[in-house]
């Protein structure tokens, strides 16, 4: 059994803040080898919400960020699923539940593999590919 929360990342606790900040880091850094700045200041703007899924046992098992840009356009990004829960529809669910919690235009820069994947849920291409941390990424946009 798995729920979904959110939360401000003000309002976490340090263990789960902890654990959010484990799987973004063992899937973006380890896994993907991409040595960056995950800790950007970015989670803690007003307005930044951390959706997590937890299992039974109260471990993360998949996260993502949302924040909100200055055009008022909502911004989903460090989307991550524990490699042993992947294929599960985690993703899909933190993301239903994001799109649930906010209002207005949704963006997103999807790993280049991945834009079919949001391309399913509504999302279109907006922009040209670009590299980031070695990885080709898709600016994507979901109009609603």
């Amino acid at each position: 059994m798995v729920s979904i929360r959110s939360a401000h990342v003000r309002d976490l606790d340090a263990v789960t803040l902890h654990e959010i900040m484990r799987l973004r880091q063992d899937v973006f850094v380890v896994e993907q080898e991409c040595a960056y700045p995950d800790l950007d200041g970015r989670d803690l703007e007003d307005g930044a919400l951390q959706v997590w899924a937890e299992d039974g046992g109260g471990a993360v098992v998949a996260t993502l960020r949302v924040l909100r840009e200055a055009d008022g356009a909502v911004r989903v990004g460090r989307v991550a699923t524990a490699r042993s829960r992947r294929g599960r529809g985690l993703a899909a669910a933190l993301l239903g539940a994001a799109l649930e919690l906010t209002r207005g235009p949704v963006v997103l820069d999807a790993q280049a593999h991945l834009a079919g994947w949001y391309a399913g849920r509504g999302f279109v291409r907006d922009g040209d590919e670009f590299v980031e941390d070695g990885i080709p990424h898709v600016p994507m946009r979901l109009r609603r």
